[in-house]
């Protein structure tokens, strides 16, 4: 027999199998001993009044847990010698989407600019020192994705789109903890993604699909409107009528490569912003209400939204005892992004806040065409590697005085390792930008006294919340419609945003494949 019971508990106790059976006996009514298995289906915190954890449990009565509860990799089909579908990338939504492609009998063949994610760390911690830029292997690019070295969050509200838990599954499938699987707010950590992407990649080499490392696509075949394959940076033709343009937010290439084909792209609405961090601690006192959180709480995060002038500002990507990193993907800009290990246990909390941007934002870029809200965009972080002296180093300012016009006269410590200089964030974000932000942040004060403190700081600029470029499908094909055989797919094609999205619309787009 099996029962499904909701429960609240303190900390303490929520962190303590031995005492979820003791009450769900009480409140059952049956014997400790006729408990075989208690397992969670859902977790939260809620933190309103005294803090406690909500749980729902299934408790295995008189029998046992099938399989003992153990989500096993998966069995799939060998594809080496079925019809290959092109993948260009080989973040989530071209990995899903390879996974997919096996599991409907067809070979996946992902091309990836990038390096493998071991090779890849290497890259990114000479980034982080502020040495150098691999153009092919940074935050953005290589096996894994953006996604992969940008914290690991799996919180999405795609669910219209697909089913967020036949993602998670996967990604425990291949390692990742079960407590994903319950958690309301999932995350991996930055520390365990590579080991899983990697294992995913196992797992599509055994099936027989073929993964490249270091192939820049440089240019697509297409003959009479329909999509015949690809060719790499060093003239390598990959051959397909079917292919799967899964590159991401930030491959800008691909999109000068596709504008010098004649396909169809599209300026869309994004966000903008910047990043700032606070003490974890200081984040903890406030959502808490407590001075120190204890060892049976996590790092607290935020979630904030309002309304200034007609626009949403919003918190985004954050990140609980975390890290800022050097987002860049080319010369003469200055990005940055949050990342946090599992464990969450770095001193500092920050997250991306960003204002929503729209059409009448770019006018002045209109020349651009279809490029106008990308090159909006460039020219915002370009504005940011001016005013920090053209390097890796970031513009920043102590939250206060950003909202009272001074620079910084110092800056605290930070986790961005290149290294901040203390600006007037004005030379870097355009006014209805930052004036828009100073009455965001006196309003998430009311929300959350105490965030607005000279002890945060902002480093700019947060600016790849999103594609600002749409590549136009079929609502019911999902190929392009122009081009027969092409599918845009995931954050670089506009139509995702974050991991789990992304990899939805991998699954997508795999399947609408036959």
């Amino acid at each position: 027999m099996r029962k499904i019971i909701e429960i609240k508990l303190n900390p303490s106790e929520a962190n303590d199998p031995v005492r979820w059976k003791q009450i769900v006996s009480r409140i059952l009514s049956v014997p400790q001993g006729r408990i075989y298995h208690i397992r969670p289906i859902k977790r939260s915190i809620d933190a309103r009044g005294n803090i406690t954890y909500r749980l729902k449990l299934e408790a295995f009565i008189g029998e046992h847990m099938p399989d003992s509860g153990k989500i096993r990799p998966p069995i799939l089909p060998f594809v080496g010698n079925k019809r290959p579908v092109i993948i260009v990338g080989a973040g989530p939504a071209g990995l899903f989407a390879a996974l997919t492609l096996i599991k409907n009998g067809l070979k996946p063949v992902i091309i990836e600019r990038g390096k493998d994610v071991k090779a890849r760390k290497f890259d990114i911690s000479g980034l982080n020192r502020g040495e150098v830029l691999n153009d092919d292997s940074n935050y953005c690019f290589g096996e894994g994705g953006a996604g992969t070295f940008s914290d690991g969050k799996l919180y999405t509200r795609s669910t219209k789109r697909g089913n967020v838990g036949d993602i998670l599954r996967i990604f425990v499938e291949h390692g990742a903890p079960d407590e994903i699987l319950y958690d309301a707010h999932p995350h991996i950590g930055t520390d365990k993604l590579p080991n899983i992407i990697a294992n995913m990649r196992r797992t599509i080499l055994e099936s027989g699909g073929e993964v490249f490392f270091n192939k820049r696509i440089t240019d697509l075949i297409i003959k009479n409107k329909k999509i015949r394959g690809v060719i790499d940076h060093a003239g390598n033709e990959y051959v397909s009528n079917d292919v799967i343009l899964a590159t991401g937010h930030s491959a800008r290439d691909i999109y000068s490569l596709l504008q010098s084909k004649g396909i169809l792209l599209q300026s869309k609405p994004f966000a903008l912003g910047i990043r700032i961090e606070h003490p974890q601690s200081l984040i903890d006192s406030i959502q808490y209400r407590m001075p120190v959180r204890g060892i049976y709480l996590p790092a607290a995060s935020y979630n904030l939204v309002t309304q200034v002038d007609g626009r949403g500002v919003f918190s985004f990507c954050m990140c609980p005892g975390g890290t800022i990193v050097p987002a860049v993907t080319g010369s003469a800009e200055i990005v940055v992004n949050g990342m946090s290990n599992f464990r969450r246990n770095s001193p500092f909390a920050n997250s991306g806040i960003a204002v929503a941007i729209e059409p009448e934002d770019w006018k002045e870029f209109d020349s651009y065409g279809d490029f106008a809200a990308l090159a909006f965009q460039r020219s915002i972080e370009h504005n940011a590697w001016l005013a920090a002296g053209k390097g890796f180093k970031a513009p920043a300012q102590r939250m206060v005085d950003f909202i009272e016009d001074k620079v910084s006269e110092s800056l605290p410590v930070s986790s961005y390792n290149p290294g901040l200089v203390s600006v007037d964030l004005k030379e870097v974000l355009p006014s209805f930008l930052s004036e828009r932000l100073k009455k965001a942040f006196i309003d998430f004060d009311r929300k959350m006294k105490g965030y607005l403190t000279n002890e945060a700081v902002l480093t700019g600029v947060e600016s790849r919340t999103s594609s600002p470029i749409r590549i136009p499908r079929d609502e019911v094909t999902l190929q392009h419609v122009q081009i027969s055989g092409l599918y845009p797919c995931g954050e670089g094609a506009g139509y995702a945003g974050g991991i789990v999205s992304s990899a939805i619309d991998g699954v997508l787009v795999a399947q609408a494949i036959k």
